[in-house]
């Protein structure tokens, strides 16, 4: 008795129709993939390569947690993404190294792809509370010229999502335009810096803080908490261009620069206002501790020891100007324009009662908003006129 034929071909239509599955299912998963990768491609800035990769790649491909290392040996990527991230809902996916010596530990050469089951001892500390229910995790190197530049962990709750028998060329293919895309981005920002750090300070310039302010106070405005400015001016700086020479000058303002950036956080802003003026903003920054870090800036000053080209002791003091931009009141609608000059003319305003109350200390204006007076330009007027007057012996 022969077996009827339709009996006999039924296992293979069963193969071929799994085959035809797991082939549109493939199909589908490369489209996504690459509508993602032309994404990450497109993207105009750091901030929005991580958006894409930190939000929306677990949304888009239904994992429960990602999360990117990279090496940020300088600070670089720190102060690029700027006071930003600390409001970013992807801020705890992100995590900035010293060194790639962690990467290197986990990836062995050569760098490849590591699946498999979710280590709670191992892979625990990187995911935080986004650990629980995670059954397979995909580790993937980031690297750029042979050399390891970060890692990107996929996390599922799948156990058989990431085994270590599944293939990985979507995967590295993924991990290579990631690399590419952030270094990239890196180099692009170096040549924006170049444009806006001071030459030779080393730290910002004018314009960038004049850009950064206004964000700052977009930012202080969006999520009501207080920004502080600070103007910061080096005491009687021509006597010391006059008496010991521009290059001594110079080198007073370098190092009284790296001063005043040592002593901030990563998302403040230190900028060179012109000559020997320096300027300050200390976002999500209260009164009190703004006083104190301006504080711990004058001291570091004048402790610091500072000498001529020819080797000479040099001491060298600081005044300092502190405003405040309180959080903004409901209704508020002046301009972040005109809240970003008041700002700015409020910590000068401070900075010149500093200089007229003896140098070499802190003098606060906080809690104004704007239209109140702006009486700093006519004061230094004032002065200059009354030095004059002194010189010829005319009274005022």
């Amino acid at each position: 008795m022969h077996a009827h034929p339709d009996t006999d071909l039924h296992p293979l239509r069963q193969q071929l129709d799994d085959l035809l599955r797991h082939a549109r299912i493939n199909e589908e998963k490369m489209q996504r993939m690459d509508g993602f990768e032309r994404q990450l491609i497109g993207a105009g800035s750091l901030e929005e390569i991580l958006e894409y990769l930190l939000a929306d790649y677990p949304a888009r491909f239904g994992l429960q947690a990602v999360r990117l290392s990279l090496v940020d040996a300088c600070s670089e990527i720190r102060r690029i993404l700027g006071s930003e991230v600390a409001h970013a809902p992807w801020r705890d996916a992100i995590h900035l190294l010293p060194s790639d010596a962690p990467l290197a530990a986990s990836f062995p050469l050569p760098y490849a792809p590591r699946l498999g089951p979710f280590d709670t001892d191992r892979h625990g500390p990187l995911l935080g509370n986004a650990a629980t229910g995670i059954q397979s995790l995909a580790e993937l190197p980031l690297v750029r010229n042979g050399r390891l530049i970060g890692a990107l962990h996929l996390a599922s709750d799948n156990p058989e999502r990431y085994g270590a028998d599944c293939g990985t060329t979507l995967l590295e293919r993924l991990a290579a335009i990631i690399a590419v895309c952030i270094e990239s981005m890196l180099a692009q920002e170096r040549l924006k810096q170049a444009g806006l750090t001071d030459g030779l300070t080393g730290v910002q310039n004018r314009r960038y803080f004049e850009h950064r302010c206004l964000v700052e106070i977009s930012q202080s405005r969006r999520y009501k908490h207080a920004l502080a400015c600070m103007f910061l001016d080096i005491d009687k700086f021509k006597r010391i261009n006059d008496t010991y020479g521009h290059q001594t000058g110079d080198e007073v303002l370098r190092k009284a620069a790296g001063l005043i950036q040592n002593s901030l956080r990563a998302g403040d802003t230190i900028a060179r206002y012109g000559g020997e003026e320096f300027v300050v903003l200390l976002p999500q920054t209260s009164l009190l501790h703004a006083k104190e870090v301006a504080e711990r800036i004058r001291r570091g000053i004048e402790a610091a020891h500072f000498q001529s080209t020819a080797g000479q002791a040099l001491r060298v003091t600081l005044s300092i100007g502190l405003s405040m931009l309180e959080s903004l009141a409901e209704g508020d609608d002046s301009s972040i324009q005109t809240q970003a000059q008041h700002l700015v003319s409020e910590a000068d305003r401070a900075l010149y009662l500093a200089k007229e109350n003896g140098r070499n200390r802190v003098v606060t204006n906080a809690g104004t908003r704007p239209g109140a007076s702006r009486q700093a330009p006519a004061q230094r007027l004032f002065g200059q006129i009354k030095q004059l007057a002194g010189l010829t012996g005319l009274r005022l």
